[in-house]
């Protein structure tokens, strides 16, 4: 589904990603854990062409993905949902759901009932203008904008950022949810603990490196995991 192969990229000639190797296969959930700065979302924003590759590859169902823009890369089917949201704060739910939809022309693997079922408050706000909405209210419309579209691939950028521990697990289930219906997901988060509990495979990135990898279960019993991260 998507590979990093010798990844190298930065801003303003500085690197910060040194030479990273990544694959996510088709419907997995693979994690990037890590401490603030350690690279985790230049490499998403590396993937979808915001930061400039320097050096190695990014192929996305075997095509490459370098150049492409982000509508185009969209109806390929790799979608990402940044740290910010990006909603259309003077829109209301509906309307950003109608937004989602059309990026992706002519695909709709999704139905727009089983995304509010899988986010019941977006139901009851549908006329509710986003830039009113609570932060975990607007976490939720951002992926489910981001599922209208019909990815195959959904990146996902720190979603519990802001978010009560309630809430945070609410997305997290949403999340195993759309891996159940069967996109792959990659996803940056700080909570290392949640995450590493539901991930199928992790990545631990140090300084723009990958320091280790395994499985979610393997990472969180590393001791090196547990003390870095875990409060082990």
């Amino acid at each position: 589904m998507l590979e990093l192969t010798g990844v190298r990229s930065g801003y303003h000639g500085l690197e910060i990603l040194h030479e990273v190797n990544l694959t996510v296969q088709p419907g997995e959930i693979v994690a990037i854990v890590g401490a603030n700065g350690a690279g985790k979302s230049t490499t998403l924003r590396t993937i979808v062409g915001e930061v400039k590759l320097q050096g190695g590859s990014v192929t996305f169902k075997d095509q490459p993905v370098v150049g492409g823009r982000s509508h185009e890369l969209a109806r390929r089917g790799l979608m990402l949902v940044p740290e910010h949201r990006a909603l259309f704060g003077s829109l209301t739910v509906d309307e950003n759901l109608t937004m989602g939809a059309r990026a992706r022309k002519g695909r709709w693997g999704f139905e727009k009932d089983w995304i509010l079922d899988l986010f019941p408050i977006l139901r009851e706000r549908r006329t509710q203008l986003a830039e009113t909405m609570s932060g975990g209210q607007q976490q939720m419309l951002a992926i489910a904008r981001a599922l209208m579209g019909s990815p195959d691939l959904l990146l996902l950028d720190e979603p519990s950022t802001g978010l009560s521990p309630k809430l945070t697990w609410t997305v997290f289930d949403a999340v195993k949810a759309i891996r159940d219906r069967g996109v792959s997901v990659l996803i940056v988060e700080q909570n290392a603990s949640q995450v590493l509990s539901f991930a199928d495979r992790a990545y631990v990135l140090e300084s723009g490196s990958v320091v280790l990898e395994g499985s979610g279960a393997d990472l969180a019993d590393d001791a090196r995991v547990q003390a870095a991260y875990l409060g082990g």
